[in-house]
């Protein structure tokens, strides 16, 4: 499933591999410290020089660079990176796994014609630097909110998340929803009242793998951007985690290489691995959460609007726009960029904010 111009391995040695994640998903006590967390074998050198690549990707894009700047805010302990350009009200963006602000990319230039525009790296991913003190949703939020309203005065804004991203974004909503004007909801059902984090993991053998306690870092290691490749098709349109045959990841060499990049920094790999490790916290913070009244967008996967709005609907009383994106699997503003950028500009723009 990697596209053409992706480095791949031969398939004997993915064979391997696959075993090897198959026997890690049945041990509980090997390779561990004694503090019961498996050490990350991958060289802990990491990096200066990954580190400071913040702008690897869009360094010698001078049309970008003309509109959007890198910045970084220190907010307890961690060096939040995000990326703003634009004008008018502020829209943020919250990213997902396994992916970065990198995300949104294609799309920013257009809805920078209408707002000024955040893509935030969440605390400890992207290029965003230190860990958070937990990487349960609730938690992540209130460093968002802290970067937003504390550091950089925004309280009102507009939102957008996706995937675990969207996790974080609904937190953000209900701990702070004098702040949210509008909420858009990409592509994740939310472990709560109606999915159990269990029920959750055990929908992917992915959610699975990464929920276990450093067998991901230890058998992912130094082969991040073959992990990564093979992922991203995997869950892209006619992929099969949606039933279809099979896809290549949507996603170009120069994009993997871009995303790799993050993700080969121990902890950042760690990081994202702790998303799902959280998930059970996820579930009990959104049970406890009050339900958001502020107008609310789904945008989800084809063929899963159904599924992702039974596991939402208790904690979003005001979803007044709900659809699928036409062609599109998880990764839904690679998909069909243009049909998400029409219904985000849509959706903001229209009648009253509440």
């Amino acid at each position: 499933m990697l596209t053409s111009a992706a480095t791949s391995r031969p398939a004997t040695q993915w064979s391997r591999t696959v075993a090897a994640v198959t026997a890690a998903l049945v041990l509980t006590t090997a390779c561990t410290t004694t503090g019961g967390r498996a050490q990350n074998t991958t060289s802990q050198q990491a990096s200066a020089t990954v580190a400071a690549g913040y702008d690897a990707a869009t360094r010698d894009d001078a049309q970008f660079n003309r509109q959007f700047k890198h910045e970084t805010a220190d907010i307890d302990g961690v060096k939040m990176h995000y990326v703003t350009g634009g004008t008018g009200e502020p829209l943020v963006l919250l990213h997902g796994w396994p992916q970065s602000w990198y995300s949104w990319r294609e799309i920013m230039p257009a809805l920078a014609e209408k707002y000024t525009v955040y893509a935030l790296d969440l605390p400890g991913l992207g290029d965003s630097e230190g860990a958070p003190s937990s990487y349960d949703k609730a938690t992540l939020a209130r460093y968002v909110h802290r970067l937003l309203a504390g550091k950089l005065g925004l309280n009102k804004i507009k939102l957008v998340g996706h995937d675990l991203g969207a996790g974080v974004a609904f937190q953000y909503a209900t701990q702070f929803p004098d702040e949210v004007v509008k909420y858009a909801h990409l592509d994740y059902p939310m472990p709560g009242p109606t999915l159990s984090a269990n029920a959750y993991r055990q929908a992917s053998w992915h959610m699975s793998f990464h929920n276990q306690d450093g067998f991901p870092e230890l058998l992912v290691d130094d082969d991040v951007r073959d992990y990564l490749s093979l992922f991203y098709g995997y869950v892209a349109y006619g992929g099969t985690s949606f039933g279809g045959p099979g896809a290549k990841a949507p996603f170009t060499a120069q994009q993997i290489d871009e995303y790799a990049r993050t993700y080969q920094r121990p902890q950042v790999l760690t990081g994202g691995f702790e998303l799902y490790r959280t998930l059970d916290q996820d579930e009990r913070d959104n049970k406890a959460a009050k339900p958001i009244t502020m107008p609310t967008m789904l945008l989800t996967a084809e063929g899963t609007l159904d599924f992702t709005r039974s596991t939402v609907q208790p904690l979003m009383s005001n979803i007044t726009r709900a659809v699928e994106v036409p062609k599109a699997g998880h990764w839904l503003i690679k998909e069909n960029p243009e049909f998400v950028t029409t219904e985000l500009v849509k959706f903001f723009a229209r009648g009253a904010d509440r």
